[in-house]
């Protein structure tokens, strides 16, 4: 840190300018006359709502594409174009900013939805150094005040041109640089492992219920080896703070891991006699979802009392080592019998007839236990988020953020 207290000393010892966006560049939108026809088969990439969500520099290798007539007038982007979502549900969320920092080879035009801010003088702002600064603290509260609404937030574009930012000399904006990214490659380096862990995992869950060269392991239709036996309703307005524990099927994706020992939801007291509940030991699973890859989704119900359940998901009752089960539904072996019964409709739904008829091993408990002793090793180590790999990307996550908070707080040069 102590080389750009020594530039900001021999550079801007009296402090930085700072300037309005509307000063010193152009506000501007995205693409438009263009219909859901023209995402269909495109032959030019755009930068999609989500890329800049998701990324502090723009994902310019990104397969998103909108077909564009020869000689049609749109604007391309640009290296050093700062791009922001233009809406969000929630006021927290908007305005999120991404910086394309490389030069384009190809025509590169940007989403609709979206809002792009482009430097008069590109050489004002190092392009890495816009990546950090937008999303830092500072500038997001700004960035936020410049949105409205009720039950959606849209960005007024004149309150956008009045965010003022400091423009530190290109030296310091470099040396900030070099810090930042540094940081940034330590939680890259934790992403590649983690993902790289994540296959181990997968490799290792698939092989450990792969039993097909072992003719002493039974394959049983779940129906013989226990009872299905579906929740019942009740809806965000029965919640309350303090009540019965109950486990929403949404709340599985959501939540929920491999297993449970405590509910993050409650229904009002009131409605014990209307409910249906989970016992410890018991298997909630989720028996509705979007993609007929998430239908099926399990959580293992390990609490000290009952809990109720919702009516879009199944409990499974039976003698197994209830995380057996949790895992044996994260498996191919369930995913592929899974996938014939699931129905093609909008939402993809699971019967419990259904669920009865899918095969799973039956192991002793001993083996049952050895097996969820291996895999908790795993489980705890990718998703566990206080401890494992994802406890210490959190570490990494803010550490840079108090360092990027910290670097990019500037005193204003008195006018």
């Amino acid at each position: 840190m102590s080389r750009v207290d020594d530039l900001i000393a021999e550079l801007c010892p009296n402090g930085v300018d700072f300037k309005a966006l509307g000063e010193m560049g152009l506000i501007f939108g995205g693409l438009s006359g263009k219909s859901k026809a023209h995402f269909t088969d495109g032959n030019a990439r755009f930068i999609s709502y989500v890329n800049i969500f998701n990324n502090a520099a723009v994902d310019v290798g990104a397969t998103d594409f909108v077909h564009i007539e020869p000689g049609e007038r749109q604007r391309t982007l640009q290296r050093g174009d700062i791009l922001f979502t233009a809406s969000s549900e929630t006021a927290a969320e908007v305005g999120m900013s991404s910086v394309i920092t490389t030069e384009l080879d190809d025509p590169l035009y940007l989403n609709s939805f979206s809002i792009g801010y482009r430097l008069n003088e590109p050489d004002l702002l190092e392009p890495d150094f816009a990546k950090h600064l937008f999303r830092s603290t500072g500038l997001r509260k700004q960035l936020i005040r410049t949105a409205s609404g009720v039950t959606r937030f849209n960005i007024s574009k004149p309150r956008l041109a009045a965010v003022r930012i400091p423009v530190p000399p290109l030296p310091v904006q470099r040396e900030i640089v070099k810090i930042l990214d540094l940081f940034n490659g330590l939680e890259t380096e934790l992403e590649a492992e983690l993902n790289a862990r994540r296959l181990q995992y997968a490799h290792y869950r698939e092989s450990l219920y792969d039993f097909r060269t072992d003719s002493t392991v039974r394959r049983v239709p779940m129906g013989e080896l226990g009872q299905f036996i579906r929740g019942r309703r009740f809806t965000k307005t029965d919640r309350v703070d303090v009540g019965i524990p109950s486990i929403h099927y949404g709340e599985i994706y959501t939540h929920y891991g491999v297993s449970a020992v405590s509910a993050v939801s409650h229904i009002r007291s009131d409605m014990h006699s209307q409910l249906r509940y989970a016992q410890p030991g018991d298997v909630v699973i989720a028996s509705v979802g979007e993609t007929v890859k998430d239908v099926g989704k399990a959580v293992a119900w390990l609490g000290q009392g009952d809990a109720a359940i919702h009516d879009d998901s199944f409990l499974f009752r039976h003698k197994m080592d209830p995380k057996f089960v949790s895992y044996f539904l994260q498996t191919e072996a369930f995913h592929t019998q899974k996938g014939r019964y699931v129905s093609r409709a909008k939402v993809k739904r699971l019967s419990g007839d259904s669920l009865a008829k899918i095969y799973m091993p039956v192991v002793p408990i001993d083996e049952q236990e050895r097996i969820v002793s291996i895999l908790d090793k795993f489980e705890i180590l990718v998703n566990d988020q206080n401890a494992g790999i994802p406890a210490e990307q959190h570490a990494r996550r803010k550490q840079y953020e108090h360092y990027r908070d910290h670097l990019l707080t500037f005193s204003e040069l008195a006018s």
